[in-house]
C-alpha cells in the first residue's frame, strides 16, 4: 500500500512588494534585500484575500489538476496559518463546504512553516489506519506579513514572508508520486523567543493599545540568534538525511530539494552540505517565504522547468518558528507498490 499525490495547486495574490518597496520600509539598500536577504518581489495579499480564501483558491487548482471535484475528497486537513480569518475557527471546515466536499470530515493542524510535511506524514498515517479514507485534501493559506512590523529591526529576518496558498490531493494506492518517510525535528528552548505578544490568552483581555503590538517581536534578540546559530543547519542536515535514509534511497540520492525560502547563503550552504547543484532546486527569490506553501510551490516550478521529472526522487524541507524541522522524501513518477 502508498500514499500519492493526484494533484497540487497554489494562488498567489497579484498585490506585490518589491525590493525597493522592502528597502523604503526598512532602511536596508534595495541590493542587499535582493541578493543577501533573497527577495527580489513578494505577493501580499490585499483586502478580501484572506488566509481562507487563499486557501480555498490552491484547492480548487489542486482538484482540477487531480481531475476530480470536491465530493470525491474524504477528509480536509488544514495544514495553513493559525493567523486565518477568524480565531478559534476551522478552516478546513470551510474549505470542504466551498469545494462541495460533503462526505469529508476535517480538522486543522499546525506545525508553522513545517506544517505540509507534517500533514503529508499524518494524512498518510491515516489512510494507512482508516479504510474509508481513499482521497485526502491537504490545503494551506498564508499571510503571516501581516504580523510583520517592518520598523522593528529585530525581525528584520523575517522581511522575506509573503502570501500565498496551496494544496496537495492525495490518493491511497494512486500509482505514482509516493509519499514516502519523513522526518522531524523540535526545540521548545525557542518557543517564546519570537512570539507576537498582543491578542491572545497570555494577554486577555486585550487593552486598546494592542493592536499596536500585534507583531512578532523578539525579547532578547542576542539569545535567539545564538540559539538559532547552534541548532538550526544541523537539524536542517538531520531531517533531510533521515527522510531519505528511511525511504530507502542512497545517501545524496536526492535529485531534486523543494526547500523553504531563506536567504541565499543558507540556501547555497543546504546545497553545499549535500552535494546539490543549484538546478536541482529552486530558490524563491520572486516569491520570498510562504510559510508552509514553500514547498508546493517549488515542486511546480520544478516541474515547469524540467528540473522534475518522473523517477525524481524529490525532498520537501522547511522549518518553522517554536522551532520545528520538518522533511517528507517523495518518489515522482510512476510506482509499482
Amino acid at each position: 500500500m502508498h500514499v500519492g499525490i493526484i494533484g497540487h495547486g497554489t494562488w498567489l495574490p497579484p498585490g506585490r512588494m518589491t525590493a525597493a518597496d522592502l528597502a523604503a520600509a526598512t532602511g536596508i539598500p534595495e541590493n542587499v534585500i535582493a541578493l543577501k536577504f533573497g527577495v527580489k518581489s513578494k505577493p501580499v495579499a490585499g483586502p478580501g484575500e484572506t488566509t481562507a480564501f487563499m486557501g480555498l483558491a490552491a484547492a480548487r487548482k489542486a482538484l482540477d489538476s487531480a481531475g476530480i471535484d470536491g465530493a470525491a475528497v474524504d477528509l480536509v486537513i488544514w495544514c495553513g496559518a493559525q493567523h486565518k480569518d477568524y480565531p478559534c475557527w476551522l478552516a478546513g471546515l470551510y474549505v470542504s463546504d466551498q469545494i462541495g466536499a460533503k462526505r469529508a470530515w476535517s480538522f486543522d493542524m499546525e506545525a508553522m512553516c513545517g506544517s505540509m510535511m507534517a500533514a503529508l506524514d499524518v494524512a498518510k498515517a491515516l489512510m494507512f489506519t482508516h479504510p474509508e479514507l481513499e482521497t485526502v485534501l491537504l490545503v494551506s493559506g498564508y499571510r503571516n506579513n501581516d504580523l510583520i512590523d517592518l520598523s522593528v529591526p529585530e525581525t528584520r529576518f523575517m522581511l522575506d514572508i509573503g502570501s500565498g496558498g496551496s494544496a496537495v490531493v492525495l490518493r491511497k494506492n494512486a500509482g505514482r508520486n509516493a509519499v514516502l518517510a519523513s522526518s522531524f525535528r523540535g526545540d521548545g528552548a525557542l518557543s517564546e523567543m519570537c512570539i507576537v505578544p498582543a491578542l491572545g490568552a497570555g494577554s486577555w483581555p486585550p487593552a486598546p493599545e494592542d493592536v499596536k503590538r500585534a507583531h512578532f517581536v523578539v525579547p532578547d534578540e542576542e539569545a535567539f540568534k545564538k540559539k538559532l546559530g547552534e541548532v538550526t543547519m544541523p537539524n536542517f542536515y538531520a531531517v533531510i538525511r533521515e527522510a531519505v535514509k528511511l525511504s530507502g534511497w542512497p545517501e545524496g540520492g536526492i535529485d531534486y530539494l523543494a526547500i523553504l525560502h531563506f536567504k541565499k547563503s543558507a540556501h547555497d550552504g543546504v546545497l553545499a552540505e549535500l552535494g546539490l547543484k543549484p538546478e536541482q532546486s529552486t530558490y524563491l527569490d520572486d516569491y520570498g517565504h510562504l510559510g508552509q506553501n514553500d514547498q508546493v510551490l517549488s515542486l511546480e516550478l520544478g516541474l515547469k522547468s524540467g528540473k522534475i521529472q518522473d523517477g525524481s526522487r524529490i525532498v520537501f524541507v522547511g522549518a518553522g518558528l517554536g522551532f520545528v524541522w520538518a522533511a517528507t522524501a517523495i518518489q515522482w513518477g510512476p510506482c509499482s507498490e
